[in-house]
């Protein structure tokens, strides 16, 4: 896969077959998506163009909703794209300047006069240019005047529903991670680095590594207990992971992200890890005094071990 950043080092190529998104995530729709256009762009003899944005738009134009929070940075969707044999990925940077474009300058000034179009691919509901103010008609009606066809991908569902990279950020929110894993394709990610803590569990046998999340706005699981899987100095382990504000060591304020590893002792202190979610365990809860806590932690061990035994997931593989 080609990567793209600049407009100056992209050929044009009239016979491309072009999709425009985000792609938050790279779930399943999207690939559903991706797949048509490599499958159509393969049939006409073509090249197959996927056009994403860095920053998320949403990052740049106000919503009504607050500051969006993302289920991939950049580099996880390009590493996810590079999978999925496309030819050209090309990163537009997001600017506000960018967002006022319309409809029509977007699709005459870059994707048919500097990327080059035959057809483009687009999903149900696929809206495009100043204020989300053009569908997929309009496209159509374009598409006769500059030269290129639309297919329209029908929607990919799950229990019902389209799945949505708004969908996946409720499930997670809701710590529903595995519902969150079924509309990915894979299991959710966390990159982090390991943080000073007060170091509270090693006195009580735990010992837990604090995390900072190494992209800002990287969506967090609601708060909960998970089984995890922890790639960390060169290696991968299951662990648990309190994601909250510790009601029972703390006053329950700030946001707190730790994981104990199990069967590891290594220091691991200003390390990069990433943090794979494979099951919720429980709720986090305030305790009526360290000793429970304690023996709950040993229960969500207990249990953990049990899960990992039956798990299908192998901590030194993606399902990607």
């Amino acid at each position: 896969m080609n990567v793209v950043r600049s407009l100056e080092q992209l050929r044009r190529e009239k016979n491309s077959v072009v999709t425009v998104g985000t792609f938050d995530g790279v779930h399943l729709a999207h690939r559903e998506i991706i797949r048509e256009v490599v499958h159509r762009a393969k049939m006409r003899e073509g090249r197959s163009v996927v056009i994403t944005f860095d920053p998320h738009p949403k990052e740049v134009v106000a919503s009504a909703r607050g500051a969006v929070q993302l289920l991939s940075t950049l580099d996880e969707r390009i590493r996810l794209f590079s999978g999925l044999q496309i030819d050209t990925l090309l990163v537009i940077p997001f600017t506000y300047e960018f967002s006022r474009k319309s409809a029509r300058e977007f699709y005459t000034e870059y994707v048919e006069r500097l990327v080059g179009v035959s057809e483009v691919v687009v999903g149900y509901d696929h809206t495009f240019g100043r204020d989300r103010e053009a569908g997929t008609a309009d496209l159509v009606a374009l598409g006769r005047e500059l030269d290129f066809s639309v297919f329209a991908v029908h929607p990919l569902t799950i229990d019902g529903e389209p799945i949505s990279s708004t969908r996946i950020r409720k499930a997670l929110s809701g710590g529903e991670v595995e519902r969150a894993e079924r509309m990915l394709g894979y299991p959710y990610r966390l990159e982090a680095t390991v943080v000073d803590g007060d170091r509270r569990g090693r006195t009580i046998g735990f010992p837990t590594a604090n995390l900072k999340p190494l992209a800002a706005r990287k969506q967090i699981p609601g708060n909960g207990v998970y089984l995890v899987s922890v790639q960390v100095a060169g290696t991968q382990r299951y662990g648990i992971m309190n994601v909250g504000v510790r009601p029972t060591v703390s006053a329950g304020v700030n946001l707190v992200l730790e994981v104990h590893i199990l069967d590891f002792s290594t220091d691991i202190y200003g390390e990069s890890v990433t943090v794979t979610f494979l099951r919720r365990l429980r709720d986090e809860r305030k305790f009526g005094s360290i000793t429970e806590l304690i023996e709950q932690i040993g229960k969500d061990r207990d249990r953990a071990r049990d899960l990992i035994s039956s798990l299908s997931y192998s901590p030194t593989q993606s399902k990607e």
